[in-house]
């Protein structure tokens, strides 16, 4: 049985609120297009972060930013921990930044603040995609419409011209089919290293040019592996207009769900059966042993596990299982020194007996559990067992 945990009082510390305006505002500026963004006047989120940066400092009588260039900065090099703000001991660590400081764009981190705390239209973005093609697939009646869609989100970040038109003819999709006209946009020339464009061999997405011939990948966990492999290469003039999906959705759907695919293809060279995204994604992986036995699991790549811990909720009773986890993947663990305490101590009351593992312990716990049936199928054990 779990020991029962007790969510730390974020609503107490003054940073709280900052960071969240801070959070939103770089997404808000990661979202536009041109140079106007950083002219004056600046959007409102934009503006509302730099004043309430500048006011923070002045009230802890430390040297505030002098303009949204110098915000910028701090974003790129100071760790959060280190600014002159009042947050609680868990809301980042020692090495947590807000913008990567070779691509100058939004971390992992930064979106996980916004996506934890802000009501921006920006940062909900992904939230009511899923939300419009969970209503579309039940208005039709097809799960398999919302599946397919969710499997295409996953491993098909970036689309060519002959791609996009031949999902334009698949009727599985028909549900969705006008919100693919909507995610998935046009791929800015800042992606272009000469005559075409690189995609990560890792998660997919497509990498970014950096001056000095190098890439950039922009998922944080895939960096810390080291240089991104590059993978499929597109030619812009065999491909025609390269589309990608939109940065949110790359974020916290292509993004996790890679995880989740990835956990899928190991339960199922165990011979488990294994279904994905079940009752219009009610969790992540429904599987089910030769014995009859299921298991619920909801997949969370997190980088920050306060946040993961505070999200913590427990698994829909609908389809039915008889045992649910929240799976991690291994490398968030190892990367942040206790990452499944952290978690512990800020998941709320509710979901005190949700349990985190990471998914190497998940799929030992699974190779266990067949050694000790021996694989058998008795269909009486199940959930009356």
């Amino acid at each position: 049985m779990s020991t029962p945990t007790h969510t730390t009082d974020w609503s107490t510390h003054r940073g709280i609120p900052l960071m969240r305006t801070l959070a939103t505002a770089l997404t808000v500026l990661e979202a536009a297009t041109g140079p106007e963004a950083y002219a004056l006047p600046y959007a409102p989120e934009v503006q509302r972060a730099l004043d309430r940066t500048v006011l923070a400092c002045l009230e802890r009588g430390a040297e505030p930013p002098a303009s949204l260039p110098d915000l910028l900065a701090w974003c790129r090099e100071r760790p959060v921990a280190d600014w002159p703000v009042d947050l609680p001991p868990e809301a980042a660590g020692p090495d947590d930044v807000l913008l990567d400081p070779e691509s100058s764009r939004p971390t992992e981190l930064c979106y996980e603040w916004a996506e934890q705390f802000s009501d921006s239209a920006v940062v909900l973005y992904d939230r009511e995609i899923i939300r419009a093609a969970l209503r579309l697939c039940r208005e039709y009646g097809e799960e398999d419409a919302y599946t397919e869609f969710r499997r295409l989100l996953v491993t098909r970040p970036v689309l060519t011209s002959a791609e996009d038109f031949a999902l334009s003819m698949d009727h599985v999709l028909d549900p969705v089919k006008d919100l693919l006209g909507r995610i998935y946009r046009p791929v800015p020339d800042s992606y272009l290293r000469g005559d075409g464009y690189a995609a990560c061999g890792r998660c997919l997405t497509l990498l970014t040019p950096l001056h000095d011939g190098g890439w950039w990948c922009e998922r944080d966990r895939c960096r810390r592996r080291g240089q991104p492999p590059v993978g499929r290469r597109f030619l812009r003039d065999e491909v025609g207009e390269l589309l990608q999906l939109a940065r949110p959705l790359r974020q916290f759907v292509t993004g996790p769900g890679r995880a989740e695919v990835a956990l899928e293809e190991r339960l199922t060279a165990l011979g488990l059966k294994v279904r994905m995204w079940p009752a219009y994604d009610a969790y992540d992986v429904h599987v089910t042993f030769p014995d009859g036995r299921v298991w619920a699991v909801d997949v969370k790549d997190w980088a920050h596990p306060a946040f993961l811990g505070r999200a913590a909720r427990p698994v829909p009773q609908e389809p039915p299982y008889d045992e649910a986890f929240w799976v991690v993947p291994q490398d968030r663990v190892d990367d942040r020194p206790g990452y499944v305490a952290t978690y512990e101590r800020n998941r709320p009351a509710a979901a005190r007996y949700v349990p985190l593992l990471t998914d190497n312990e998940l799929t030992a716990r699974a190779k266990e559990r067949l050694a000790r049936t021996g694989g058998a199928t008795h269909p009486k054990e199940g959930r009356d067992a």
